[in-house]
């Protein structure tokens, strides 16, 4: 039997806001969360422009030194063993869980599982090998790797919530957010699951972000406005971003039967890989075709009805380039609406799926379709989309979300307003 499944609750904790309603000011306003950076103080390195997260403080490599916004109730004893980013996906999920009046029995029941997408803290890693090295390779702090590797969101939430279902951590770089809400979708719609926590979250840091300078891939620009401009003709590159976003998706007869509608439904998902370069996108987006279209076959929805596209598009000369293409080899003469949010967060990395699939939701609900913010001289492929210089007061119905990580690994997902 194949259940349906809504999104019954959000959480936060973006450059662009820490609730959906600073969120969705945001996106109605277009109003971007970047800033001038400086990552390495005296260090003249690229990446002088990020989506910086107000009011938090991790930025020590001691937890007990950390700091968060008085409205979030965090245990630091919860987040001695995390690394900085599980402050970011605590602050998340306890508002995507208020939206969705879960209580804590609720999550223990064996029907409640967690998907999680993460790709560590080089930061805690880079402190922790360090300190092993100057010890001679003797001593070595007991929370290193539960503070540092991939997957330990799952190991902390999963015992911090209680999860007794399923419990699965994603890493494929930027589409790991996304991976980890399809797979979600699957184990509801399978009847495995009644309902999936699903959570996003990456640090921001110089270990985070600068490697990435290496590949020529961070804009050199200093001004934010500049920055991050996805789709344009000078843009050079992306800004780097982090939080988390936690999405609550669930049966909708369990939402029902518990008094909660949702926000969306989510009715589909593909991926599909280039089989290309493993760090270049295939120049005319092979991959994010085919799961476009993998994703409204699974959807059962026809290009014509799609209303919204929001775009991986970074700010990548060579990624933007390749999405316009997809976009346009597939919609035709149809022109949805397409706008990339990156010009407005950044690019949270392995967070971005998640984060952007979370926009979507709540554009749909909200009845908005985000602008594409920073928009000046689309370059050559960009001219054949529908970019909005504005956001738009119009619920967009059938919505498609974009995700393309390394090794051509692309997802997309469909959502749409819930059905009566």
């Amino acid at each position: 039997m194949t259940h349906r499944a809504v999104i019954s609750g959000l959480g936060f904790v973006t450059s662009i806001g820490h609730s959906s309603a600073e969120v969705l000011d945001s996106l109605l306003n277009l109003r971007h969360g970047l800033s001038s950076w400086d990552p390495v103080p005296g260090a003249e390195s690229a990446g002088r422009v990020a989506g910086l997260l107000k009011g938090f403080d991790v930025s020590s490599v001691n937890p007990a030194d950390w700091t968060w916004p008085d409205k979030f109730q965090i245990n630091a004893q919860t987040v001695r063993m995390m690394p900085p980013h599980g402050v970011y996906a605590l602050a998340a999920v306890q508002q995507a869980l208020e939206e969705a009046a879960l209580e804590p029995a609720d999550l223990s029941d064996g029907l409640t599982g967690l998907h999680c997408a993460s790709g560590g803290s080089p930061r805690m890693l880079h402190h922790h090998l360090n300190e092993m090295e100057r010890n001679q390779w003797r001593r070595v702090h007991p929370h290193a790797v539960l503070s540092s590797v991939s997957g330990s969101l799952n190991f902390h939430l999963g015992a911090h919530l209680g999860i007794r279902g399923s419990s699965c951590g994603f890493v494929s770089a930027c589409s790991s957010g996304s991976h980890a809400l399809g797979y979600a979708l699957d184990e509801i719609r399978l009847g495995r699951q009644t309902r999936m926590l699903v959570v996003a979250a990456e640090d921001l840091n110089a270990e985070t972000a600068l490697p990435f300078t290496g590949m020529g891939a961070l804009s050199l620009q200093t001004d934010p406005v500049l920055a991050s401009r996805p789709f344009n003709s000078r843009r050079d590159g992306f800004v780097p971003t982090g939080g988390a976003v936690a999405l609550v998706l669930e049966r909708s007869d369990a939402a029902e039967s518990r008094g909660v509608r949702g926000i969306a439904e989510m009715l589909g998902w593909g991926q599909a890989c280039d089989g290309h370069h493993a760090a270049a996108p295939h120049p005319d987006g092979r991959g994010l075709l085919d799961s476009m279209r993998a994703a409204l076959r699974d959807a059962s929805v026809s290009v014509p009805e799609i209303g919204y596209i929001n775009a991986h598009a970074p700010s990548t000369p060579a990624g933007d380039r390749a999405e316009a293409r997809a976009i346009a080899a597939l919609m035709g003469e149809h022109r949805p609406a397409v706008s990339s949010t990156k010009a407005l967060t950044g690019h949270g990395l392995s967070l971005a799926g998640a984060m952007e699939a979370a926009f979507c939701v709540l554009a749909i609900g909200s009845g908005i379709i985000p602008g594409q913010a920073h928009l000046v001289q689309p370059d050559e492929d960009a001219s054949l989309l529908n970019l909005p210089r504005v956001s738009m007061r119009i619920t967009p119905g059938f919505t498609i979300n974009n995700s393309s990580g390394f090794g051509g690994s692309n997802v997309s997902h469909v959502f749409a307003p819930i059905r009566s």
